[in-house]
């Protein structure tokens, strides 16, 4: 596991941290909406943010390109996974192609940031 990840100090922990920020996303996207009056399509932009996020994160968690693509596919099919379960296991959700498209666009620039210099804040942060 240790050679999946950064050399980060309490790795594990924020290993932990991220894993309970997917289990958040998935239970955020299948309870119940709160009765918001929000502009239509809004929605697209807290998709997209939620998995940017999500996928930022990964970046500074671990170490491989390959460990990377594997994250990215995994953010990507959960994504859509959440889209069809949103639309056949609940009555309060509906499934949004369009939602889809947002977390995929999330992921795809939340993985871009492997290419600045914010790839290593996580690590550039921790006291040596």
């Amino acid at each position: 596991m240790s050679t999946l990840l950064k050399p980060l100090r309490h790795a594990r922990l924020w290993l932990g941290l991220w894993c309970v920020a997917l289990l958040g996303v998935i239970a955020v996207c299948l309870i119940p909406p709160p009765p918001l009056a929000l502009p239509p399509n809004s929605d697209k932009l807290e998709h997209f943010l939620a998995y940017f996020v999500l996928a930022a994160c990964a970046v500074q968690l671990f170490a491989t390109r390959r460990v990377l693509g594997a994250v990215a596919l995994g953010l990507v099919l959960m994504g859509i996974g959440i889209e069809w379960a949103q639309g056949a296991l609940t009555a309060t959700r509906m499934a949004d192609p369009m939602d889809a498209l947002a977390n995929t666009s999330g992921v795809v620039a939340g993985m871009l940031t492997t290419l600045t210099p914010l790839r290593d804040l996580l690590l550039r942060l921790q006291p040596r």
